[in-house]
């Protein structure tokens, strides 16, 4: 499946996401994170102990709700799973393109010895207000 426009611009946009994964014991956890995308797949950027990452290490299904943060009524949901795992140099200097993109700066909170991670997201469904006649 293949996003469509409104989730690419909403996913390259400063807009949050809330990304949920499932816990060992098949509860959701939800957290809102910065968002990206490569066209294709959706690309979360994190660390590799972070229990999101551990998470999808596991189990790879997890969901990206997209919101607009000038609209809370344009959106997209996008339930996927994880396809790749990308880390190095690319994933530190895309922590700080996202950062740059959301306040302004490069990353500056510590980045543990484990380094940074992006979560490559392949959609499995799509869902966006424009499918819901909205």
């Amino acid at each position: 499946m293949n996003l469509d426009t409104d989730t690419i611009r909403l996913a390259k946009g400063p807009n949050l996401a809330t990304v949920v994964t499932l816990m060992p014991d098949g509860r959701p956890q939800a957290l809102p994170t910065w968002i990206d995308t490569d066209g294709e797949h959706l690309l979360v950027n994190t660390e590799p102990q972070r229990q999101r990452s551990r998470n999808v290490a596991r189990d790879p299904r997890i969901t990206v709700l997209i919101q607009s943060s000038e609209d809370a009524w344009d959106w997209a949901e996008v339930r996927g799973h994880v396809v790749d795992t990308i880390g190095g140099d690319e994933a530190r200097a895309h922590i700080d393109e996202l950062s740059n993109r959301y306040v302004g700066t490069d990353y500056s909170r510590p980045v543990g010895p484990e380094g940074r991670i992006i979560l490559r997201i392949a959609p499995d469904r799509v869902l966006t207000p424009a499918q819901l006649g909205r």
